[in-house]
């Protein structure tokens, strides 16, 4: 038994002091001193078998917050990397890859084709005026009773993949997919034009293909343009003009019977 009660005040030994020690201490002279001492490291100390954190330990702060809210600090906050979090992300617009300032430079160089293009931005992947020219289209040749959304889809696709195949067999730093459908997306605007003119009189005569031959030589002229500003390819305009005429004159097709 004396080796259990020997265990048992092993195991459980603290830095806690008993009264009648404490009252043992001469209050008086050297011994109360001696008394005060120990009283003070035994109420800073924490007791045994408690974790304690080092910086508490080392440098005890009051605490001057509420209750469930805790006060924290600004370094705290960039350390954690939550202070201006929300205002350093980019805005939606620009994550989905929408650029307004972009579309409207690339309408403005489609519609005016004297005006020199910008190889930096029309080399960019932007579907979303395209995806609007082509709605813009269908709609339009609807007002005209035609109903012929898959075909504009279907002749866009065929001759994105041709044009695609041609441009990299023809320039030396080759062309995506999303660049080509961009830039034939974009020189569509004047065949809208046609189609909104085929909504209001009859194409089908001298008039009528005069001015589908002039749109067809507007959309192949923007879009060679185009296409040899961000290829840079010098002197091979008329050969890219070519199978972009062919591509126009099938929307010119379409608009006029």
């Amino acid at each position: 038994m004396s080796n259990f009660e020997q265990f048992h005040f092993d195991f459980y030994q603290s830095n806690y002091t008993i009264d009648d020690q404490e009252e043992g201490c001469n209050p008086y002279g050297s011994d109360k001193n001696l008394c005060e001492s120990k009283k003070s490291q035994t109420g800073e100390q924490p007791p045994a078998g408690v974790f304690a954190p080092s910086d508490m330990l080392l440098s005890p702060q009051n605490y001057t917050g509420q209750i469930l809210q805790p006060t924290c600090s600004p370094d705290t906050l960039s350390h954690l990397g939550y202070a201006d979090g929300f205002d350093e992300e980019p805005p939606l617009l620009e994550e989905l890859g929408i650029n307004f300032e972009h579309i409207w430079q690339k309408t403005l160089t489609v519609l005016n084709p004297m005006k020199p293009a910008d190889g930096s931005i029309m080399n960019e992947t932007d579907l979303t005026g395209p995806m609007v020219f082509c709605l813009a289209l269908g709609a339009t040749l609807l007002l005209a009773g035609k109903v012929h959304f898959g075909y504009v889809y279907g002749m866009s696709a065929v001759g994105c993949l041709a044009m695609h195949a041609l441009l990299n067999l023809m320039s030396v730093s080759g062309v995506s997919h999303g660049c080509v459908a961009s830039v034939l997306g974009y020189c569509l605007l004047p065949m809208v034009i046609l189609s909104s003119s085929a909504a209001v009189f009859s194409l089908q005569g001298i008039p009528g293909t005069m001015l589908a031959l002039f749109i067809i030589g507007w959309c192949s002229l923007s879009a060679s343009k185009i296409f040899t500003s961000a290829l840079a390819m010098e002197g091979q305009q008329l050969l890219i003009a070519y199978p972009c005429a062919l591509l126009y004159g099938l929307f010119a097709l379409l608009t006029v019977f």
